[in-house]
């Protein structure tokens, strides 16, 4: 294949597009970290920035806020991309394409300000955004998972350690150790929102140097300018101290909830693959959809495996995060600016697109009661030997002969098993010289409801403790859209 030089063919197709845009993350998301929602904030924040400043005494007319109000949606991209190639600097070139537009204004804009003031707020601003979206998302899918839980708190199932078969539980009760750790998710998110500071106005190396020299030598007008423009945008504490930059940890904590979040999906779709693998439990599969290219009758678990996919690459992304954290020489250092390009926005879009999925997911899960119980009968008899041990013990009988009729027949049992039979333990019991006085018992003590101790009690209070009281304070957010695209 030859591929043509760039400059032949103004044909998107011949263009890379992230599949995050093209397949996977929602609308609001994608505009959230768009060109033009960034242009904006920027644009805000020079006007929050100008608007202050002549409250606090300097010659800043309103005709020139008001034309910068004027013109604050008006963006030329192409203008910027002419002024950029010339200057090779981003925000100068914005304040070039933007000062076109707003003549009058032109002088004032950026007064004082370093690069920082509007790339690191505008930052700020974009992931608090992107957190309320996903907490929106987060919060419908733990609705969705704790409807599940609700009905099938009772519903027997096996569990398993180690992959291998162990006790009892149910449906229910396996949902809410996916529930419990969205919900601690949840809770670091409200955390990160609260936390959250703004950059402020700082100057160029973090010692608000130019806007000492703008008022004149009054510290105390520095301090309100940086606290004034702090609370035009909803934000209760700017960083105390920055360098030039805001300190890169904080996109380090904020990444880690979506880091979490990928992580407990991940472990969900896992689960759930594992028990479409028995056909227990199943994500929704389409009347026309097509589960493989070559064995028509696959109902592979798509959904799941794309949770895993772009749970991987979130969870990966942390460390990114956390090496430029550590790489911030002295005041600031620009080997982050390409990097954080990237990474933020592409980390916030991949929790968003598996948030999505796993939303669909739970809303759409489908139970096979009749395989659960088939699968559960398959085990049950070893996992109730010492329940029957204590009965037979109850009864009358020897404990050690109790002991090893029950080794014996499980053992014979198990060699069954591999030999390619039904479990044959049930009908070894009711056989045996010692325990056949249970005989007419061993419906009764193989009822499956027998050995799944408290959990469909602990589903109901989980929820009653933990679950429902989110879901009535945030009830605002929930009947959220979960649209897959492919």
């Amino acid at each position: 294949m030859v591929v043509k030089d760039e400059t032949t063919t103004n044909d998107a197709s011949n263009s890379w597009r992230s599949p995050l845009s093209e397949r996977y993350a929602s609308p609001a998301m994608l505009a959230n970290f768009s060109e033009r929602a960034k242009i904006t904030r920027w644009r805000r924040l020079w006007i929050a920035l100008a608007e202050c400043e002549r409250e606090l005494g300097l010659a800043i007319t309103q005709e020139q806020i008001a034309e910068l109000e004027a013109h604050v949606d008006d963006i030329d991209l192409a203008a910027a991309a002419r002024y950029e190639r010339e200057l090779r600097h981003d925000v100068m070139a914005q304040i070039h394409a933007w000062g076109d537009l707003c003549p009058t204004a032109r002088p004032i804009v950026h007064l004082g300000a370093t690069s920082c003031y509007v790339t690191d707020n505008a930052d700020l601003l974009a992931m608090r955004e992107g957190l309320t979206l996903v907490k929106t998302k987060l919060v419908n899918v733990i609705g969705a998972l704790a409807g599940f839980a609700r009905t099938h708190r009772a519903l027997p199932t096996l569990g398993w350690t180690h992959l291998q078969p162990a006790q009892a539980t149910t449906v229910g009760k396996r949902a809410t150790l996916w529930i419990q750790d969205l919900v601690h998710d949840l809770e670091d998110l409200e955390h990160a929102e609260r936390t959250l500071r703004f950059r402020g106005v700082k100057g160029t190396t973090g010692t608000q140097a130019s806007f000492l020299e703008l008022f004149g030598g009054d510290h105390q007008k520095v301090r309100d300018l940086d606290a004034r423009v702090t609370a035009r945008f909803g934000f209760e504490r700017s960083f105390g101290v920055t360098g030039q930059t805001y300190p890169r940890q904080a996109d380090f904590r904020v990444l880690q909830v979506l880091s979490s979040i990928a992580q407990s999906a991940h472990k969900f779709a896992t689960d759930l693959r594992l028990l479409a693998s028995r056909k227990e439990i199943e994500e929704p599969f389409e009347t026309r959809q097509i589960g493989s290219s070559a064995m028509p009758w696959k109902r592979n678990p798509m959904r799941s495996e794309r949770i895993c996919s772009l749970g991987r690459y979130v969870i990966s992304a942390l460390d990114n995060a956390a090496h430029t954290a550590a790489n911030q020489w002295l005041e600031r250092t620009l080997d982050d600016s390409a990097n954080r390009r990237i990474v933020i926005a592409e980390t916030f879009l991949a929790t968003d697109a598996i948030l999505i999925l796993q939303l669909d997911v739970a809303r759409g899960l489908v139970v096979r009661p009749h395989v659960v119980a088939k699968n559960l009968a398959a085990e049950l008899p070893f996992l109730a030997s010492e329940h029957v041990m204590m009965e037979a013990v109850k009864a009358g009988a020897d404990r050690q002969d109790v002991h090893e009729s029950i080794r014996r027949a499980s053992r014979t049992a198990s060699e069954a098993i591999l030999a390619g039979q039904e479990n044959p333990l049930r009908a070894l019991l009711s056989e045996d010289p010692v325990l056949g006085r249970l005989a007419s018992r061993l419906d009764t003590l193989l009822d499956p409801a027998r050995y799944v101790g408290r959990a469909p009690e602990q589903v109901d209070e989980f929820l009653a403790a933990e679950v429902d009281p989110i879901l009535e304070r945030h009830g605002a957010l929930l009947g959220a859209r979960a649209d897959v695209r492919v």
